[in-house]
């Protein structure tokens, strides 16, 4: 249905006097529309209908009408009673001289607050109830430590069970962890987001990850459209997400798109954790006009705000106040005047409540007991205003009934034809097989690769300068001992660079580290898929840096085994740099900062090399280092190309007089050398002249001690330690990406 656009701004402008137009243009995506006929408020019919829309026009733009809310006939029903969660505080050690010094010290020692009373245990928690419904909003309050972000954590299950305390229920029955990530989404406070792919493209991958396979591209395209018009970011829909370094979306549209993300299978429970962080008030409002829309299409939102402002509060079904992990008020935001003013402190007229109220809650922290009589009053004014049989008069449908209804009527878009007795095995955990989240999660990274060149850019320019320099510096290498004792700095410097340039690697899982870890909490897809997709992808970009290298020093240092030697080259140093990115991503999983990744890599590296045999031979390494030497990742590239130059038993390095050539006899007029070559053979009773053979590439090989293991099976361990590690990364996920607090 076409919209009139002079007539909506208009009206926008008239109602809110202060926006500029381009505010007016976005908010107006969110006023009141009259359609001529009422649709239902499910989101998965409205997604029908915009699949409907596109297939008759494909530049359409739909007409979303403000849903007006009406209980479903199947609602569901979330409440929670006595939440209860601490933690142990640090103990503070403080020195004898300051306590001495400092007189406040002194007198919480005086006063029994010592050592053993700062380890007690601290609860951010105390005994929190409440209930939330479908179709509304839950908006949880509180200045910053009040304990908001810890009960949004608590019922999105981020705390782990053994130590929270008190029970979650939906619809009376105990919510399993397991089905709770399946029906719930939860949005982040900070916006974890890939920079280079634009607000469409973001959406489309999270559909792909979350929509299960049996629904076609082109309804899933109609999702997406459906879900850019429901967040109001038509117009932004082919731009960019944006970081510091690109212009992108503005604040307010990066934080619908991240709720967008976590909401395109039409989730029952979305907890967010202060959407409305770093927003200005018209870009907040909008957020929760998006989050109103949403809980009225059939889910339970709860959310956590800092301090609301009155357009927003107008939205709110219900609030929670909370103080250092108390109650202080729980009910609907238009009785909270009449709250106030019961307890003997009324709010002023003209005063905005939530301000007034979190100012006075502040105040009453600030004194002697505290917020302990606000708090016991809330608990008998509860028990007045809602005695146990109020809640009779709502529906009392069990889970399975409700979840069943939900998922014929479009919500919890994940696969589920039927709900057995069995919730948790009847709803898919993986919306998707392990191979089509690999294929997704592949494309994504390979777009996203696409727009930020700079980084294989920088990694690629330093291995084809670095094989540029080593292959002037050791050009043409000759048979000589000094030729021989250049091809093995050569072999050592090549195939430590391969290890040193995957070090570039390190910032690319760090940047997407906590993507991850949002996506996975609520099984986006498998870990299993992303560690193998992220190996797969790698793959390509290895071989391009192999053949680089290789064919830049290869035949420049006049390395010998023709066209087979080259393969075998150009495949350790692909073996290496396979190796190489497998363990800096191992590291990259377990260490969580770039610049100690980056030691740590260095490190390790540079003793790599040190035990590598090249400095100090195999069978010079004392005993208790041995094991280093097997342990260390260039030993086999280094051993297996040795081999595979000095493999040739034709080939000559050490003739006659050139034995000399490593020893302080090397100045000595060749004629004297011939001479003391005849004593030698009198002596030894060999004959030895100037074209005797005394060194051969076995020798070689014996004298660095690489023998010990054959140059195939150096390849294929070092090809095997590349799995090992990729097997690595992925326990360092597992364990490592457990959302949970302890």
């Amino acid at each position: 249905m076409p919209i009139n656009e002079h007539d909506n701004c208009s009206s926008v402008a008239s109602d809110q006097p202060f926006f500029c137009p381009k505010q007016a243009m976005e908010l107006q995506e969110f006023s009141t529309r009259k359609p001529e006929q009422i649709r239902s408020n499910r989101l998965g019919e409205l997604f029908q209908h915009v699949e409907d829309s596109t297939m008759e026009s494909s530049h359409q733009v739909l007409n979303v009408q403000e849903p007006i809310f009406q209980p479903a006939s199947l609602p569901f029903f979330l409440s929670f009673h006595n939440l209860t969660y601490s933690v142990k505080e640090r103990r503070r050690i403080v020195p004898e001289f300051f306590s001495r010094s400092d007189p406040t010290i002194a007198h919480e020692s005086l006063s029994g607050n010592s050592l053993e009373d700062k380890s007690r245990m601290k609860v951010l928690l105390n005994e929190i109830s409440g209930e939330a419904r479908e179709g509304e909003i839950m908006a949880v309050l509180g200045a910053s430590g009040s304990g908001k972000s810890t009960l949004i954590d608590a019922l999105a299950d981020r705390i782990a069970r053994e130590s929270l305390k008190g029970t979650i229920t939906l619809n009376g029955e105990v919510l399993e962890s397991k089905l709770r990530k399946v029906i719930s989404a939860y949005v982040m406070q900070d916006d974890l987001l890939f920079p280079m792919l634009t607000v469409e493209e973001t959406l489309m991958f999270s559909a792909e990850f979350r929509l299960p396979g049996t629904i076609s591209k082109s309804r899933k395209r109609a999702r997406v459209e459906a879900l850019i018009d429901q967040l109001g970011l038509r117009t932004a829909a082919r731009t960019v997400i944006g970081d510091e370094g690109h212009r992108g979306v503005s604040g307010g549209e990066r934080r619908r798109v991240s709720i967008g993300t976590d909401i395109i299978h039409d989730p029952i429970l979305l907890f967010l954790d202060e959407p409305t962080s770093g927003l200005d008030s018209t870009s907040a409002y909008m957020v929760v006009k998006v989050l109103q829309r949403i809980a009225q299409s059939g889910s339970i939102v709860i959310m956590s705000i800092h301090q609301p402002s009155y357009r927003i509060l107008s939205l709110l079904d219900r609030l929670i106040i909370l103080s250092c992990g108390q109650t202080v008020y729980s009910g609907s935001p238009r009785i909270l005047p009449q709250f106030f003013e019961e307890f003997g402190k009324p709010i002023p007229l003209n005063d905005d409540k939530t301000e007034f109220a979190l100012d006075y809650i502040r105040e009453l922290e600030g004194i002697s007991g505290g917020t302990k009589n606000l708090v016991d009053f809330n608990k008998e004014w509860q028990k007045k205003r809602n005695p146990p049989c109020m809640n009779s008069n709502w529906p009392k449908i069990s889970l399975k009934e409700a979840i069943s209804a939900s998922i014929s009527m479009g919500k919890l878009v994940s696969g589920a034809t039927n709900v057995s007795s069995n919730l948790s095995s009847s709803v898919p955990l993986f919306a998707n097989p392990i191979w089509k989240e690999i294929i997704v999660i592949a494309k994504r990274s390979i777009t996203n690769s696409r727009r930020a060149p700079e980084l294989f850019g920088v990694r690629f320019a330093a291995v084809l300068v670095t094989g540029i320099i080593l292959a002037t510096i050791f050009w043409r290498l000759d048979n000589t001992p000094k030729g021989v004792q250049e091809r093995l700095g050569f072999f050592a410097f090549a195939m430590s660079t391969t290890f040193y340039t995957c070090a570039e690697a390190i910032p690319i899982f760090l940047l997407e580290r906590y993507i991850f870890m949002r996506e996975t909490a609520y099984n986006a897809y498998r870990r299993s898929s992303y560690v193998l997709s992220h190996a797969i992808i790698s793959i390509p970009a290895l071989v391009l840096l192999s053949l680089t290298f290789a064919v830049t020093t290869y035949w420049a240092v006049g390395l010998s085994g023709g066209m087979p030697g080259f393969l075998f080259f150009f495949t350790f140093i692909l073996a290496s740099f396979w190796a190489g990115s497998s363990f800096v991503t191992f590291l990259s999983g377990i260490v969580t900062n770039v610049m100690m990744a980056y030691t740590v890599v260095v490190a390790i590296l540079a003793y790599f090399l040190l035990f590598s045999g090249f400095f100090i031979s195999r069978d010079r390494i004392p005993p208790y280092w041995i094991w280093f030497h097997y342990a260390s990742l260039v030993k086999y590239p280094y051993q297996g190309v040795l081999q595979n130059e000095f493999a040739d038993p034709n080939k000559c390095f050490v003739r006659g007089i050139q034995v000399f050539d490593n020893s302080p006899l090397k100045n000595l007029p060749d004629s004297l050398k011939l001479k003391l070559l005849q004593s030698m053979s009198k002596s030894l009773g060999i004959k030895i002249t100037s074209s005797t053979c005394l060194t051969t590439g076995a020798d070689i090989l014996k004298q660095a001690g690489v023998t010990d293991i054959s140059k195939w099976n150096c390849l294929w361990i070092i090809v095997a330690l590349g799995f090992f590690f990729r097997v690595l990364f992925y326990f360092a996920l597992l364990i490592g990406s457990k959302n949970k607090r302890r």
